[in-house]
């Protein structure tokens, strides 16, 4: 599976979903569309609302959103999107 995220149509759909300029679906702040490098921790990533793991479809528009490469690193394969809150140490 992993050559088939090489291949034209996975390129097409994350250009098509870049050229959006949706900001991050799991933080909800915008994806600078500046950065150049891919493996900047704000760079934009194309995740999978169903993970591929769990099912998801590669190809399927309705199953991508964007993402920051942080934010889709830190939900890795889950299905939903809890935000950690933090919390003081001050007791």
């Amino acid at each position: 599976m992993a050559g088939i995220r090489n291949g034209r149509p996975y390129r097409r759909l994350v250009a098509a979903q870049r050229a959006l300029g949706l900001p991050c679906w799991i933080c909800g702040h915008n994806i600078p569309v500046n950065v150049d490098c891919r493996r900047h921790p704000l760079a934009f990533t194309l995740d999978h609302e169903v993970p591929l793991s769990k099912g998801g479809s590669l190809l399927d528009p309705d199953n991508a959103r964007s993402a920051h490469r942080r934010c889709n690193s830190a939900r890795g394969n889950r299905t939903t999107l809890r935000v950690q809150q933090r919390v003081s140490r001050r007791w």
